[in-house]
């Protein structure tokens, strides 16, 4: 015969009801559900602010698809197949990345990737005659443009792999993407004059009713904040609709009418759109 369960002490029930205190008390059912109850958790320090911003952005990672996010064709830094080592060097010390698609002829003929570390053999004077780029170049991994970043995330960690060229519809070449871009959705952090950088919200309206918006706001969201029917059928964020109608990656200053809104670029790179102003017209 079994034993008769002992009663909780009173510290055990003390501690069970601070547990139960810093739970929610609804189980969350959807998105939005999760993230009130981490910023509530953010609130009263359960959750350190740099980790709730990471855990917001990882919920939001698997909106975005490859061409929100890739370098698009025209900005490309790329080798010919028929490069000599010092044509190599120029293009890597010109554009300052580590990996280049590799071209044979034309842009839309990508033949491999080159990894700069693979020239440091041929720095020594004589190793530079047999340098032959044919020779050094790795593997290409093509990808569609509407690939999720959580799946390309997990396939660039399951094959080790660095960078992917992207392909429209048609399986031309649209752009490239690097792992490093698909982090950055997730760790990185946006330095602007604005500091909408420091806002969890991914709309914000400043003191004198200017607009700012993060160029990874969805156009879902942005359709029920201004109560407007902006298309999804191309992208899936405001940055992504703005550098498709402008066809390139603006620069700031670049403006482009959308509806009954003017989109402003205030803060973007080389590779995509950072921070936009709206103003409705």
């Amino acid at each position: 015969m079994n034993a008769p369960e002992k009663p909780p002490s009173k510290f055990t029930q003390l501690l069970k009801n601070k547990l139960w205190g810093l739970l929610p008390q609804q189980r969350a059912e959807t998105r939005e559900d999760v993230l009130e109850n981490l910023r509530q958790a953010e609130e009263d320090g359960i959750v350190a602010r740099d980790a709730y911003d990471m855990m917001q952005r990882v919920m939001y990672v698997s909106d975005l698809k490859v061409r929100d996010i890739m370098v698009p064709r025209s900005n490309m830094a790329f080798v010919e197949r028929e490069h000599a080592l010092d044509q190599c060097l120029d293009v890597m010390v010109d554009s300052g990345h580590s990996r280049f698609p590799v071209v044979d002829n034309e842009k839309d003929m990508i033949v491999g990737i080159l990894l700069a570390k693979d020239l440091l053999h041929f720095f020594d004077d004589d190793n530079k005659q047999r340098f032959n780029l044919r020779d050094l170049t790795r593997p290409v991994v093509f990808i569609p443009e509407s690939k999720r970043l959580n799946v390309l995330l997990s396939e660039f960690r399951e094959n080790r792999n660095h960078m992917a060229i992207v392909v429209d519809e048609f399986g031309a070449i649209a752009g490239l993407v690097t792992i490093e871009d698909v982090l950055e959705q997730i760790v990185g952090n946006i330095e602007d004059e604005h500091d909408v950088e420091d806002d969890e919200s991914l709309i914000r309206t400043l003191e004198d009713g200017e607009v700012i918006v993060k160029a990874v706001l969805p156009i879902s969201e942005f359709n029920e904040h201004f109560q407007c029917y902006l298309s999804e059928a191309n992208s899936d964020t405001i940055g992504g609709l703005v550098s498709q109608t402008i066809g390139h990656v603006p620069m700031r200053g670049e403006s482009v009418e959308i509806d009954k809104f003017n989109f402003e670029v205030i803060h973007s790179d080389s590779r995509r759109i950072h921070l936009i102003r709206v103003k409705q017209g």
